[in-house]
């Protein structure tokens, strides 16, 4: 479990984290989400102690991560999968990750078998492709066999099946009954992968509720109908008290019903019904809803990005 207590960060003037207060808990897979700019990397920092809070508490299963014995085999991360010596292989890198936290040598070949990177072990890790990368990080986070996982854009540089199997592996290891933490901005993968989402806008926690949750409080749902008898189904739908939007494209959208109902309506005054098809948003319309005033940088299609407002370069975008 990963906890946050008023969680900030400020650098000079800038508040990059202010006052975040959550709970990652076992059994589920979190996701972490943000516009560029919102705190995350930071976040995750402070979590593994390589920044400092200006105010608040973080603890790894109870205790501040500098007070972890061996900590790989308490909480494995993934911050950046270039983050490792170029001139050592694959094996050897992760020989010395196991050496300096008490991990038996034979773990090495069972992580490398598991991101399938066996068959290059030996190779220097500065030839690597990017997916390659990322599959040796993924490594070098499973190396302890620890209760905690964190991954920030685990899907970089992976191919189609790269990606499937990084989603199962989070899946797997939340099943396990471990805490999984991931951030992303492909919402269509968290979508698929996340149960929980924690969502952050310029330092300040937005939401932190479930998957199914987030998308109905941040989204209009709605039932979209076509019939040739569309006015006969207009006045049915009237006089039953449904609220009815006409759509530029002839059909009709009905807000705060349900399509069992809309169906039984038709069916009784003999309407004939082309289409009646329950719409939800998906989770990338609801969070652009959510986090549309905490966006940093907006692009416009007639011309370069205007950043909003201007940060140095030298911190946090992520």
């Amino acid at each position: 479990m990963i906890e946050l207590a008023g969680l900030t960060k400020r650098y000079g003037e800038k508040m990059a984290v202010d006052d975040l207060t959550f709970t990652v808990r076992p059994g589920i897979v979190t996701g972490f989400l943000g516009p560029n700019g919102a705190g995350k990397s930071t976040t995750m920092r402070m979590m593994l102690g390589l920044d400092r809070p200006t105010a608040g508490d973080v603890r790894i299963d109870g205790r501040h991560y500098d007070r972890l014995k061996d900590p790989l085999k308490y909480i494995g991360a993934l911050l950046d999968a270039k983050a490792m010596h170029g001139g050592r292989s694959a094996y050897n890198h992760l020989l010395c990750l196991a050496q300096s936290n008490g991990i038996p040598r034979g773990r090495v070949a069972e992580v490398l078998d598991t991101v399938g990177l066996t068959g290059v072990a030996r190779k220097k890790a500065k030839g690597f492709s990017l997916g390659m990368g990322q599959r040796l990080g993924i490594a070098g986070a499973l190396l302890g066999d620890p209760r905690i996982l964190m991954f920030d854009e685990p899907v970089n540089g992976l191919d189609p099946e790269g990606i499937h199997w990084i989603r199962t592996l989070m899946k797997s290891l939340a099943a396990q009954g471990r805490t999984v933490f991931v951030s992303s901005h492909l919402m269509s993968e968290m979508a698929l992968t996340a149960d929980h989402l924690v969502v952050i806008g310029q330092g300040r926690l937005l939401a932190d509720t479930s998957m199914a949750e987030f998308i109905e409080q941040n989204s209009r749902s709605y039932v979209r109908v076509r019939s040739p008898q569309r006015e006969r189904l207009l006045d049915v739908l009237h006089e039953a008290g449904v609220t009815v939007v006409e759509s530029g494209s002839g059909a009709l959208e009905v807000d705060g019903g349900k399509a069992e109902h809309i169906g039984e309506l038709a069916a009784q005054h003999q309407i004939v019904l082309h289409e009646l098809s329950p719409q939800q948003a998906s989770l990338e319309e609801a969070f652009m809803r959510l986090t549309a005033e905490s966006v940093e940088y907006h692009a416009h299609s007639d011309g370069p990005a205007e950043p909003r407002p201007a940060w140095g370069d030298g911190w946090e975008r992520s």
